[in-house]
């Protein structure tokens, strides 16, 4: 009697895996787009990696204090011992077309880059993938953006 209990548990674990009702994460009530996405789920801390860059950075945003958009930071560590640390001021949201849109400044007044990026299908909100643009040289980058688990001190 133990191999008929023991097909119904992988079946039902089977089940539970590919979601409720076996559905895909779309229709289990993830945002389709990031215009489906409520502007909360921003809140957090993100990875951010960049292509040609060996480490990621540190992406912390919060609930902007003007608008229904974010507001955060951040940290790129430094890529040379005798480098700096750098901590960038970022500020955005979802724009008209449903890109993540996030402008950075280094020196909290001129920006220094732009990010526009779209939430990749399936990944409930918690990745982005897209363009950030060098304000300085104009040179333009691919970025993903994924949101991290908080950590037990948060």
């Amino acid at each position: 009697m133990k191999a008929p209990f023991s097909l119904l548990l992988v079946a039902a674990l089977c089940t539970a895996c590919a979601g409720p009702g076996g559905r895909s994460a779309a229709e289990a009530g993830c945002p389709a787009t990031a215009q489906d996405l409520p502007v909360e789920a921003l809140y957090g801390d993100w990875q951010a990696r960049f292509d040609g860059q060996p480490d990621a950075a540190l992406v912390r945003l919060g609930k902007h204090p003007e608008y229904a958009g974010v507001r955060g930071t951040i940290t790129r560590r430094a890529a040379a011992p005798s480098a700096r640390t750098t901590v960038a001021q970022l500020a955005g949201d979802v724009d008209d077309e449903g890109e993540l849109a996030i402008d950075e400044s280094l020196d909290g007044r001129s920006i220094s880059g732009v990010w526009s990026g779209a939430l990749q299908p399936d990944s409930c909100g918690r990745e982005f993938k897209g363009t950030w643009r060098n304000a300085a040289d104009d040179s333009t980058h691919p970025f993903t953006l994924k949101k991290t688990e908080p950590t037990r001190d948060q």
